[in-house]
């Protein structure tokens, strides 16, 4: 039996991830300090505070899993990327890694970030990119995952990392591009953006859910890029937002003051196409339309 412990389930990504990893024979125990989402069958749900050693000690004697999925951490907009909550998560991070260790476990899969790499590359590789966060949750990030290698070749314990780019779709925080984009116009209102020139590389969130199930399925080591690999302007993003909708009269692309991110940030995914056999199945229109109709029925609500 492949018993999964999937953290941040009630997350944006981790909701997500209940679908691919039931399809994939895991029985799931869903971890999260919040009420359990959605209605997928044949899911246990935990809340716990993370935090609490005692608490996720208990558990992983309770379910003695035999996989570990890792999405919990802090990531509250526009605040994240600085704050010294990242530092807590990295130490609740090992903690719990190392319970799952002496309960048996066999298979961890943590969520890394592009915040980890070097950004003034443009095409960032596993291999060949340079490691240098420029953020406290970037190097974070980045620590946890030598730590997670450091343990994993002490203990034998088999594991991978999985670095995620840009990701939309239902259930991402309101303040984020796509939500501000789509709420606004919605409501009759105008979206302003940055002038639209940099590229990025998104992938709709299922897609990327899926990417981590099959990650988690599967035997391979190391760091691997979640993205689609093809990055597009923000401002043709944009604009396939208002055209769905009809509004393109609505938005204001403004000019972009220097802040230092770079012109092109986006993946190479080789390893995650020939080594893991995944590819991205919902195309930019089709994760955009669902978006969209999911963000009209939250407002209707």
């Amino acid at each position: 039996m492949k018993r999964v412990m999937l953290t941040g389930a009630s997350g944006f990504i981790g909701r997500h991830t209940l679908p691919s990893l039931k399809a994939r024979g895991f029985e799931i125990h869903a971890v999260s300090s919040r009420d359990q989402i959605g209605n997928v069958p044949d899911v246990t749900w935990h809340r716990a505070d993370l935090f609490d050693a005692s608490a996720y000690r208990s558990l992983m004697a309770l379910v003695k899993p035999t996989h570990l999925l890792h999405f919990a951490w802090y990531t509250e907009h526009g605040r994240y990327w600085e704050s010294p909550a990242n530092v807590a998560w990295v130490e609740t991070s090992l903690g719990l890694l190392r319970a799952f260790t002496e309960h048996g476990g066999r298979r961890a899969v943590f969520a890394g970030t592009c915040a980890e790499y070097d950004w003034s590359s443009g095409i960032c590789d596993e291999d060949c990119t340079p490691l240098r966060p420029a953020s406290v949750y970037g190097t974070c990030k980045h620590a946890l995952s030598e730590l997670l290698a450091a343990h994993s070749a002490a203990t034998g314990l088999n594991s991978a990392w999985g670095r995620i780019f840009y990701l939309f779709g239902p259930g991402e925080k309101p303040g984020r591009l796509v939500p501000h984009v789509i709420t606004n116009l919605l409501h009759n209102k105008p979206a302003r953006c940055s002038s639209g020139e940099q590229r990025r590389d998104f992938l709709y969130v299922e897609d990327a859910a899926d990417a981590f199930a099959a990650l988690l399925d599967s035997k391979l080591s190391g760091a691997l890029n979640i993205a689609r690999g093809e990055p597009v302007r923000i401002g043709e993003l944009v604009s396939a937002i208002a055209n769905q909708l009809g509004k393109p009269d609505l938005i204001r692309l403004e000019p972009t003051l220097t802040d230092g991110s770079p012109q092109t940030l986006a993946a190479n995914i080789r390893r995650l196409k020939t080594e893991l056999g995944w590819f991205p199945r919902i195309g930019l229109d089709e994760g955009m339309l669902r978006t969209i109709n999911w963000w009209k029925s939250h407002e209707q609500a």
